[in-house]
């Protein structure tokens, strides 16, 4: 089974790859989700949750067949310690293995520069800028909640399902009719509010 890891650091926005890591971890999909942290020291979520990480930066192999890097968002992508995550991005950024960022892990993503020749979105373009300072991607910005480009997902804080389905899709776990039923399903409900 091809691997999908989402990486995770104390404070992540748990709720951000929640819809997708259950679509994709039925034994059907072939994916079989994993996590990845800087260190394999329990990380806590936003929302109180705790998680062992399967892998860490430092003793990562590449020898899993990684399909995806999912990166959730949350408190902990402006600490100094976070950006190892790096070394993970530029190894997937070299296979062509898809990156998704969503909230403020696209602010990361902007801080190493995989912003800058790709179509993307984030907190706003003002919020992206004012976090990655180093960020030279103005003119590929796009408003909206979620935008996939290639091997690049991007999403707002407030994007989970549109990132959910742009990922669906990539994978090919959904696609056409079924995959617009899923997102309509959880965007609208069974019954109209």
């Amino acid at each position: 089974m091809k691997e999908v890891l989402i990486f995770i650091t104390d404070g992540f926005a748990d709720w951000e790859a929640s819809y997708v890591s259950s679509e994709l971890n039925k034994p059907e999909t072939g994916y079989r989700v994993k996590t990845i942290a800087i260190d394999r020291e329990p990380k806590v979520s936003m929302g109180g949750l705790t998680v062992l990480p399967d892998y860490s930066v430092e003793e990562f192999h590449p020898d899993v067949d990684i399909a995806m890097v999912i990166i959730p968002g949350g408190t902990g992508w402006r600490e100094a310690k976070n950006q190892q995550a790096k070394a993970l991005v530029d190894y997937c950024v070299s296979k062509e293995i898809p990156v998704a960022a969503i909230c403020d892990a696209t602010t990361f993503l902007g801080c190493h520069g995989y912003l800058d020749h790709h179509k993307h979105t984030g907190n706003t373009l003002p919020y992206l800028k004012q976090g990655a300072p180093n960020y030279r991607g103005d003119q590929h910005y796009v408003d909206a909640q979620s935008v996939r480009d290639g091997n690049l997902i991007t999403a707002n804080g407030s994007g989970a399902l549109e990132f959910s389905r742009h990922i669906l899709e990539r994978l090919g776990v959904l696609e056409g009719d079924e995959l617009n039923e899923w997102y309509d399903i959880f965007k609208k409900g069974y019954f109209p509010s």
